[in-house]
């Protein structure tokens, strides 16, 4: 018996279907939901991807942030060259016993005394003698 051929239906040329996406749901974040997610001001967090390298992409006209790549941000510590980074390190020397030895000498070897007399210790109103007994 012969079969009978038909023809395939017509595809609508409606809207595509979105793809699925496999993963937890709120993997990627819009830019209010990672300035909800970081208790931040979307401008601030806008200033954190300028400045700070927070991870972000920018699809169109819209940010994008993957919440993991946020979390990894986070647990980061901050480049060497950041304020905060320097700040830390500043920190790090104010009791340092040897700080004011060091500065004298690093100002002695570049030829600029801090006071008249070349002293860092009189500039603070400590003088050598104090400091030995």
């Amino acid at each position: 018996m012969p079969r009978k051929k038909t023809k395939p239906l017509p595809v609508s040329q409606s809207e595509p279907e979105p793809a699925i996406v496999k993963g937890p749901p709120g993997e990627v974040l819009t830019l209010a939901e990672a300035a909800a997610y970081l208790r931040l001001s979307e401008a601030d967090v806008l200033r954190l991807v300028d400045q700070q390298g927070l991870p972000a992409r920018r699809l169109a006209k819209e940010w994008r942030f993957l919440k993991a790549a946020i979390q990894q941000w986070l647990s980061t510590p901050p480049p060497r060259n950041s304020k905060e980074a320097l700040l830390a390190l500043a920190g790090a020397w104010k009791d340092d016993p040897y700080l004011e030895d060091m500065v004298e000498e690093i100002y002695r070897r570049r030829g600029r005394p801090i006071t008249e007399d070349g002293s860092y210790r009189l500039f603070h109103g400590l003088n050598r003698e104090s400091d030995q007994k």
